[in-house]
């Protein structure tokens, strides 16, 4: 399968481009919406988010991956496979943590180019047309690169800070869940938030941090929005004492 990631939102046309390249060039492959809103312009954060997703997907996944404020620049179109599963985005730090967390990791810098590559659209025009092409069973159409491109260890392993907001107000950290204890008390701006591991543990009102289902730590609250009654947005900095002490 193909599985799309990225902050184009699904109110415009970019996905929907994106998508008929991927039904031309590979008809017989599934493609699978996992984020249309990714953190926006912030491949730092969405490198988290990713992590933590991709890892629910086989082996043989194909991930087409744009969160690319600096599409046009001199940062390099990559092919990354980690752990058998394909990435194909910007080389900007969004498969930092996926190659980082690889037990087995190679890289490509994409060498092919179509005819017609636009200077703001690399999504449509150049990583659609190379996930197909490895969806499709093809090799990378590249030049090897040495794994170091895309590893960078100066990025702290979980990253304290909220990195999304869901339908329900709920709002993801970059924490893993598993590296915090669940006598762990988390601080939001003013607020002091104790650990729950279900909504119906938590009083209602009341906002509590868990383990989501993905494996990151997430505030909510039973029965109603966290993000609007803490105030909270993407890049809001959550204080993890029990984190530090790690």
């Amino acid at each position: 399968m193909i599985v799309l990631f990225t902050d184009f939102g699904l109110e415009g046309p970019y996905v929907g481009q994106m998508k008929a390249v991927l039904c031309r060039e590979a008809p017989a492959v599934p493609v699978i919406d996992l984020f249309a809103d990714a953190p926006t312009h912030d491949p730092h954060a969405a490198a988290y988010l990713l992590a933590a997703y991709a890892g629910g997907f086989p082996p043989g996944t194909v991930f087409l991956c744009v969160v690319d404020p600096g599409v046009g620049s001199e940062r390099l179109p990559l092919v990354v496979e980690a752990d058998g599963r394909w990435y194909v985005g910007p080389d900007n730090g969004l498969f930092n943590m996926v190659a980082r967390r690889a037990e087995a990791l190679r890289c490509w810098q994409i060498t092919w180019r179509p005819s017609r590559l636009s200077a703001t659209f690399h999504g449509r025009d150049l990583f659609a047309p190379v996930a197909a092409r490895l969806a499709r069973g093809e090799a990378a159409p590249g030049e090897p690169l040495d794994t170091a491109v895309v590893v960078d260890d100066s990025w702290p392993d979980d990253y304290a800070c909220i990195v999304y907001v869901d339908h329900f107000g709920n709002a993801m950290t970059g924490i893993r869940g598993a590296v915090l204890p669940r006598d762990a008390v988390l601080g939001v701006k003013s607020w002091r938030i104790a650990y729950a591991r279900t909504y119906a543990e938590a009083p209602p009102g009341v906002p509590f941090w868990y383990e989501n289902a993905n494996g990151l730590v997430e505030i909510a609250i039973n029965g109603g929005r966290a993000v609007d009654l803490l105030h909270l947005c993407p890049g809001e900095p959550v204080n993890a004492p029990a984190l530090a002490r790690e």
